[in-house]
């Protein structure tokens, strides 16, 4: 259920989202995620699960909130296009553990990044920016 438009409380939204993207503690999350966690099979991606993995803390905080981001525009809170093209960032995350996505539900839950999915999927900019950022991922994982 996305919105016909964005307006201008999907703009203080952004702004918002992108304020808690700068808050210290978050930012540097994010920085190790994108440095350091890159699955290359199910058994990398199901492994950040695990409390004493050295990337779980951060694992969790970054993708539970693209999670809380994506899952706006999937309940029609802000507008999805609008909000993709602006918050991006966890489409990346998303291409990298699509692969492995039955599996990490196994795991843990069955709604794990079930909203990024939904932006990947339903969103046409998320379409879009969902392939070009699962071409970042194989390339940068070897593939081409």
């Amino acid at each position: 259920m996305m919105k016909d438009a964005p307006d201008h409380l999907d703009a203080d939204l952004i702004l918002k989202l992108y304020d808690l993207r700068r808050e210290a503690g978050l930012r540097e999350a994010r920085e190790e995620l994108a440095r350091e966690f890159w699955p290359k099979n199910a058994k990398d991606a199901v492994a950040v699960l695990e409390h004493g993995h050295p990337l779980n803390r951060v694992y969790r905080q970054v993708s539970t909130y693209w999670e809380m981001v994506y899952r706006m525009a999937r309940h029609g809170i802000i507008h999805g296009d609008f909000l993709v093209e602006n918050n991006a960032e966890g489409l990346l995350l998303y291409a990298r553990v699509e692969p492995y996505l039955k599996e990490l539900r196994a795991a843990g839950g069955p709604h794990v990044f079930q909203n990024a999915e939904w932006v990947a999927r339903e969103v046409p900019a998320g379409r879009a920016i969902a392939e070009r950022m699962r071409a970042r991922v194989k390339k940068a994982l070897g593939g081409g």
